[in-house]
C-alpha cells in the first residue's frame, strides 16, 4: 500500500550539518536549531572532544571508564583505500579481498589489494540529481542481495530529480532502484535499472539513506522525515500530538517518511517488491511497508545477533541509537531521544504514548550536543564489534559522532534502560576528523568511512581498518 505520490516502478550524514548558507526551512546545521551550543561547522574545525572520561548524561547514563573491563584507551587504524570524496558504506562480497565503497557523489568502487581499481563498480552520476558543496543528497546506500552471487543484484538509495509526481516546491526524488552485477568482472550495468520504489522528497535534508538486508532476507530501508526543521513546512503533514506543529515521524497513513520501511525483493511475482505478512501495519490504515516509525534521520543502520540498530540524528539538543523492533514508534517529533521535543513541549512534559496506547520507545544510547566526554552534533552509528584483532571491543558497539576528531565511542548494552557509553581515541594523526559510516567484514572487524571535509569537494574521503593500538 502506497500513499499519494508514492510509486512503485517496474521495468527499467554527509548528511548531518550545513556547511552552506541555510535557506528559510533548513535548520543553520542540519542537527541544530536556535537551542543549539555546538560551534558552527562553516569552519569545517570540528569541537575539541575529551577522551576516556566518566560520563552522566541527563537521562542519568553513566559511562565506564575506558580501561575498566579490558575496554582500551585507543585504537589504531590502517587506511585500506583513499581518493574519496565522501565515502558513505562499505561493504564486503565474497571474492577474497575485495571491498565496495559508496562515494555519496554517485559512484561506488571497488578496492582489492589496498588499490582503488580504475573502473567503478557502478557510476549513476547521470541519474542523480546534481550535488555539490555542503549536500545531503546523492547516493546514500547500497547492498548486495543476500543470496549474491546467485542473485546478481545490486540495490542503491539515491536522490534523483524531480520527476512528473513531484510537487512544484519540492527538492528531489527518492529512488530505490536494482542493478544487475557482471560477477565475473564487478561491474553493474546501468542499463538493468529497475527502479523498486520512489516518491517525491520535500526538502534536501534528511535523506537518511542506509539499506541493509536483515536476516529474514527482507529489505529495510531508512528514510527521514522529510527535511527542514522541526519536523514542520513544506511536506509535513499533521499528526496526533497537537502541542508541536507537524510531522511526518508520527505519521503512519500519508506517506513513508520518517521511519524505517521493510519489504520484499526476492519473492516478488509480477511487481518490484512484495510486502512481508508480518508488517506491522498490514491489515490497517497505516502504509504496509513500515516497519518502524517516529524516526527524524535514521542515518545508519546495522544488524547484530538478529536485532537492528538505528542512529537517528537529532535536532537540538541530543542524538540516539535505537535498537528498532517491529511495530516500533521511536517518539519524533513529540521527544527527541528520552526526553521531550520543543517548541510544543516547553512546560518539560509531553506523552509518552500516542492516544491508542502505543509507547514511545526510548533509545538504548543518547548524548548531548555539548557538556559530556561523550558528546556532538550528529550521530553516525556504527557496528558491534565481533572480531579478533581488539578483544577489548568484542561484542561492544563501536559508533561516533560526525564531527569525530580522533575520537570513538563505545556502548555496552545493559539489561536496562540506556546503555553505558564511553570514549577511545584513535592513535593515529592522519585519521579523517569527520566520520560518515561504519562497515564489518566477515571477520567481524571494524572499518571507519571518514573524510577531512564536511563538503562535497576535494578527496580527503578514506577507509580505515581498526587495529590494536
Amino acid at each position: 500500500m502506497l500513499g499519494a505520490g508514492f510509486t512503485a516502478v517496474g521495468g527499467s550524514l554527509a548528511g548531518c550539518t550545513d556547511d552552506s548558507t541555510p535557506t528559510e526551512d533548513t535548520e543553520t546545521a542540519e542537527t541544530t536549531d536556535t537551542e543549539s551550543t555546538t560551534e558552527s561547522p562553516e569552519t569545517d574545525e570540528p569541537p575539541s572532544t575529551t577522551e576516556s572520561e566518566t560520563t552522566t548524561t541527563e537521562a542519568d547514563e553513566t559511562t565506564t571508564e575506558s580501561d575498566e573491563e579490558g575496554l582500551p584507551a585507543s585504537v589504531g587504524v590502517e587506511q585500506v583505500a583513499g581518493g574519496f570524496t565522501a565515502p558513505v558504506s562499505v561493504t564486503f562480497p565474497p571474492e577474497d579481498g575485495v571491498v565496495l565503497v559508496a562515494d555519496q557523489v554517485g559512484t561506488i568502487h571497488v578496492v582489492s589489494d589496498g588499490s582503488v581499481r580504475d573502473e567503478p563498480l557502478i557510476d549513476i552520476r547521470d541519474r542523480m540529481i546534481d550535488v555539490s558543496g555542503y549536500d545531503e543528497r546523492g547516493l546514500l546506500g547500497f547492498a548486495l542481495h543476500p543470496d549474491y552471487p546467485a542473485d546478481d543484484r545490486l540495490f542503491v538509495r539515491y536522490s534523483a530529480p524531480p520527476g512528473e509526481a513531484t510537487p512544484e516546491d519540492y527538492s528531489h526524488t527518492f529512488a530505490l532502484s536494482s542493478f544487475s552485477i557482471e560477477t565475473d568482472t564487478l561491474a553493474a550495468d546501468t542499463d538493468t535499472e529497475q527502479r523498486i520504489l520512489e516518491f517525491p522528497e520535500p526538502q534536501t535534508n534528511h535523506n537518511a539513506g542506509a539499506l541493509e538486508f536483515g536476516p529474514d532476507g527482507y529489505l529495510y530501508i531508512a528514510v527521514g522525515d522529510g527535511g527542514g526543521a522541526d519536523d514542520t513546512g513544506t511536506g509535513h503533514v499533521s499528526d496526533w500530538f497537537a502541542a508541536n506543529s507537524g510531522g511526518n515521524g508520527q505519521d503512519v497513513t500519508e506517506n513513508l517518511l520518517g521511519g524505517v520501511l521493510r519489504i520484499d525483493v526476492t519473492e516478488t511475482g509480477e511487481e518490484p517488491y512484495a510486502i512481508p505478512e508480518d508488517n506491522p501495519l498490514v491489515g490497517t490504515d497505516g502504509l504496509d511497508e513500515y516497519y518502524a516509525w517516529g524516526l527524524r534521520n535514521p542515518w545508519r543502520m546495522a544488524f547484530h545477533d538478529g536485532e537492528l540498530y538505528a542512529a537517528d540524528v537529532g535536532q537540538g539538543r541530543f542524538e540516539e541509537v535505537n535498537r528498532v523492533t517491529n511495530g516500533g514508534n521511536y517518539g519524533w517529533n513529540v521527544r527527541e531521544g528520552t526526553h521531550c521535543f520543543s517548541p510544543g513541549s516547553s512546560n518539560g512534559s509531553c506523552p509518552i504514548e500516542t492516544p491508542d496506547g502505543e509507547p514511545l520507545l526510548d533509545p538504548v544510547i543518547e548524548y548531548p550536543h555539548s557538556g559530556q566526554p561523550v558528546s556532538g552534533v550528529a550521530v553516525i552509528g556504527g557496528q558491534f564489534y565481533t572480531g579478533e584483532s581488539i578483544p577489548g571491543l568484542r561484542d561492544r558497539y563501536v559508533f561516533a559522532d560526525w564531527q569525530a576528531n580522533g575520537t570513538l565511542f563505545v556502548g555496552t548494552p545493559t539489561e536496562d534502560g540506556l546503555w553505558e557509553t564511553t570514549t577511545i581515541s584513535v592513535d593515529d594523526s592522519e585519521f579523517a576528523p569527520m566520520i560518515l559510516a561504519f562497515g564489518r567484514d566477515q571477520a567481524g572487524e571494524l572499518y571507519v568511512c571518514a573524510s577531512e571535509r564536511g563538503q562535497l569537494v576535494g578527496s580527503t574521503g578514506a577507509v580505515y581498518r581498526l587495529t590494536s593500538a
